[in-house]
């Protein structure tokens, strides 16, 4: 894909990061346009896009929840999204129609796991997972090679998790109150202990990091169940607590009881940050892009 321009776009509740190239290391130029009106943010886009001449395709990773079922509808828009004005707003019509190009569309994590799977910490594996931890939980499955959605995309913040014995925090999601977003989240993590992960020192953050880690491994215990993945990558700014990625894979251990008993669960490689960062979700854009063409 080297010969070809192809536009990516990471689109998220506070800004889009828009860029053009052959792929993430190879950039022609690269925008941020604040999350506005649906009208006022598309226009911007559309305006950068158009700037370059000879673009075949672009790829959306999205914020959601969005409709991705080729066949329905409301095909390649925001659907119930709790961010004001965003609503059943639709991306890949507008875009394709004004800039005259093919486009691909999926979730922000999805795409996020695509460019992890294409350039970073999954090179080479066909079954995985990418999880963000951050304003809440997000998560994107490959399995066989391909990203799984069925009627939506995979929610993997709302699974059941058990209660760490010392921890009497109700949890802080609308829906399930103490489902692994609603006691993992960054925001839970603040209502928890009054202040950010950040500022927590001496036994508060052992406690903390403790009780996150326990919530995490539960939740990646449930995947390692369900998907079988060879490898979960863990990124968002609560997976960047010192000293957090080393604590869940070893309370992944525990939790998983001995059972199936492989010994790849206990390894080093099997949770670890993205290799790309907070550069997954525009690597993933170019995936998306590519898959449009064929």
């Amino acid at each position: 894909m080297a010969d070809r321009l192809l536009g990516s776009i990471e689109a998220g509740g506070t800004k889009w990061n828009c860029a053009v190239g052959s792929g993430p290391d190879d950039l022609v130029a690269e925008t941020r346009i604040p999350t506005t009106t649906p009208d006022e943010t598309l226009a911007a886009v559309r305006a950068f896009f158009a700037e370059h001449e000879g673009l075949e395709a672009l790829g959306v990773a999205t914020f959601g929840p969005a409709e991705l079922r080729r066949g329905h509808p409301a095909y390649g828009s925001i659907t119930t999204t709790p961010k004001p004005h965003w609503s059943d707003t639709p991306l890949v019509g507008p875009l394709s129609d004004s800039l005259g190009v093919p486009v691909g569309f999926d979730t922000d994590v999805n795409g996020a796991a695509l460019g992890e799977g294409r350039w970073g910490a999954a090179v080479g594996l066909d079954t995985f997972a990418y999880v963000t931890v951050g304003t809440g939980f997000g998560g994107g499955a490959v399995a066989g090679g391909r990203v799984a959605h069925g009627l939506v995309h995979p929610e993997m913040g709302h699974v059941s998790v058990r209660r760490h014995p010392d921890d009497d925090f109700p949890g802080r999601c609308p829906f399930h109150g103490d489902c692994l977003e609603g006691m993992a989240c960054g925001p839970a993590m603040i209502d928890r202990w009054g202040r950010s992960p950040s500022e927590l020192v001496g036994d508060e953050r052992v406690r903390a990091l403790d009780i996150e880690a326990h919530y995490l491994a539960e939740g990646f215990r449930n995947l390692v169940y369900v998907l079988a993945p060879q490898r979960i990558i863990m990124g968002g700014g609560v997976s960047k607590m010192d000293g957090l990625v080393p604590a869940v894979r070893a309370k992944l251990v525990d939790a998983l009881g001995g059972y199936p008993g492989l010994p790849e669960h206990a390894q080093d490689d099997f949770v670890v940050p993205p290799t790309l960062g907070d550069r997954a979700g525009i690597a993933g854009g170019f995936v998306l892009a590519e898959q449009a063409l064929s």
